[in-house]
């Protein structure tokens, strides 16, 4: 074969394999930092740690609104930690377009290591400037109340705790059940508030330390997710826990569970609780249309009054289980959670998980 006919089979091999990579959707990659197409009407992928039943609806509904994502929506549920861990570790290949279901230090996490973008800007206005991030890389959608819940048919309310302190007397011996901290943002929240709230008088997060050790000396059983809690508390395996307000409510609501939640005395922690927009995810216009279907006030008044949420967003009237029920706030200095909370909650893996009974 002479020079010019071997340049010619090179030219049409290389076309032809062109074609075939168009064929079967093999693009060439797209230059870092670049966003797929802002028309794409693609599979929009969300990361969730939400209660499975509202997330279910809740995208039903976007669809709904939005028929040209109909049926290209994909959920995949996490715990809210798994999904942080997971948004970070794409960084370099991004999977996830929208991660619902964080903690405000979780969050803020993600948007240090920069796996974020800002929400549109119609979002942004609509949260309160120290509800969200400064840049809106997340803003957050509701607030979490932290409670205590028993099972009714185990405790009468005259046994049952009354606030915090209540959990580490002898009287809660064997008798509570807790969500492993390290896998769970919930868990880390609540950990982190029982330092805080000690931190000033101490000088330091020992005496938070030592509340910790008490409350695992009380401790029967940690529970490897929601779900097992939710049915280790159901079986009678323990009698008390600490867990979101939300949570709770749906599970009396929906699964007839025989919780009795407790605002504690002293306050309960409210957490806020955050969405973002993956940062170069596969569908950036998909995630644009979430994040304002979402936060929009039709929505939010929909999920308050369904599904127990409390908003960060000013909605025309305030949900009437939510005033039956005299919330006090606790207050935490979530600028020194935030910063001390990955130290704290490795402390108690390391020094304080199984060794109160030791």
């Amino acid at each position: 074969m002479t020079l010019r006919p071997l340049r010619s089979a090179l030219l049409a091999g290389g076309l032809a394999l062109m074609l075939g990579m168009s064929a079967c959707g093999l693009d060439s990659p797209k230059p870092s930092g670049t966003s797929a197409g802002a028309e794409d009407t693609g599979t929009l992928t969300i990361y969730t740690a939400r209660d499975k039943a509202l997330a279910t609806e809740v995208i039903a509904d976007f669809e709904k609104a939005n028929p040209k994502y109909a049926g290209k929506v994909q959920l995949l549920t996490l715990g809210a930690q798994e999904a942080l861990e997971r948004v970070k570790a794409e960084k370099s290949n991004p999977q996830g377009d929208i991660w619902w279901g964080g903690t405000q230090q979780q969050m803020q996490q993600a948007a240090a290591e920069q796996v974020l973008s800002p929400a549109p800007k119609d979002v942004i206005d609509a949260v309160p400037a120290g509800q969200r991030d400064a840049d809106g890389v997340w803003v957050g959608e509701m607030k979490l109340a932290e409670v205590i819940f028993y099972n009714k048919d185990m405790l009468t309310a005259d046994q049952a705790p009354k606030d915090w302190d209540d959990l580490i007397s002898p009287a809660m011996k064997d008798k509570i059940a807790i969500r492993d901290v390290l896998a769970s943002g919930t868990m880390r929240s609540i950990s982190a508030a029982m330092i805080d709230r000690q931190f000033d008088a101490a000088g330091s997060p020992d005496a938070g330390y030592e509340w910790l050790k008490k409350l695992d000396a009380n401790t029967k059983v940690y529970a490897a997710n929601p779900t097992d809690l939710y049915l280790r508390i159901t079986r009678q395996e323990a009698a008390v826990t600490a867990w979101n307000l939300q949570d709770v409510m749906l599970q009396i609501k929906n699964q007839k569970a025989p919780f009795t939640p407790v605002v504690p005395a002293s306050g309960a922690p409210m957490l806020i609780d955050g969405v973002a927009k993956i940062k170069d995810g596969p569908s950036p216009a998909g995630a644009d249309a979430f994040l304002s279907f979402l936060m929009s006030k039709d929505e939010q008044t929909k999920l308050s009054e369904t599904y127990f949420q409390i908003p960060t967003i000013s909605l025309p009237k305030e949900p009437a289980w939510l005033a039956d029920l005299d919330l006090k706030e606790m207050k935490v200095n979530w600028e020194r959670v935030n910063k001390s909370e990955p130290e704290w909650s490795a402390y108690w893996a390391a020094n304080i998980k199984g060794q109160g009974n030791k």
